[in-house]
């Protein structure tokens, strides 16, 4: 398994070789030790989930005050433009927007560390997005960014087909910064 860096302060993809034959495929999606060796440590995992969206819909873009969270993303089936967004005051790399394309052929895992803001686009009919997340979910402590705000430029490839009543009403880059006090 191949570990890259990524353009945003401590994001890593893990790109596990597919092993295919006449029979289908199997590969390792991701390895602990390996993962270790790069400076992760999810410690026990408090949740995996997983959700479904058809073509075109946007989630995101999410994130969570306080610790933050650290979390595991991956396509199980289809395919997503996953975006990440810094917005831990302080990085280097604070403001900077990266996309990954994720999908069922490459079984590329998205590392994404406490303080990013998160969110995907379906690129396939149906899409599975799995997350491992290293704490408990908590409401209160959750943020939204429009995902179309102006200022962060995000290029979403495809029209947006479906998105949430609270992804839509979500504030914009500037009204996050002025709450992080940057």
């Amino acid at each position: 398994m191949e570990v890259r860096t990524a353009g945003i302060d401590g994001v890593r993809v893990f790109v596990p070789t597919p092993h295919r034959d006449d029979r289908g495929l199997f590969t390792r999606t991701f390895d602990t030790a390996i993962a270790a060796e790069h400076g992760i440590d999810l410690g026990p995992a408090a949740q995996d989930s997983q959700s479904r969206s058809r073509y075109g819909t946007v989630r995101g873009m999410h994130g969570r005050r306080g610790a933050g969270e650290a979390k595991l993303v991956r396509a199980a089936h289809g395919a997503v433009l996953d975006v990440l967004v810094d917005a831990r005051p302080g990085s280097s790399t604070f403001g900077r927007v990266e996309t990954f394309r994720l999908d069922d052929e490459d079984f590329w895992h998205l590392y994404v560390p406490p303080g990013l803001l998160h969110g995907f686009q379906a690129l396939t009919e149906v899409a599975d997005v799995c997350y491992r997340i290293d704490r408990p979910h908590a409401p209160g402590e959750d943020l939204a960014v429009a995902h179309d705000d102006p200022e962060l430029a995000i290029a979403w490839p495809e029209p947006v087909t479906a998105i949430s009543e609270r992804d839509r009403t979500a504030g914009s880059w500037a009204d996050l910064r002025a709450l992080l006090g940057t």
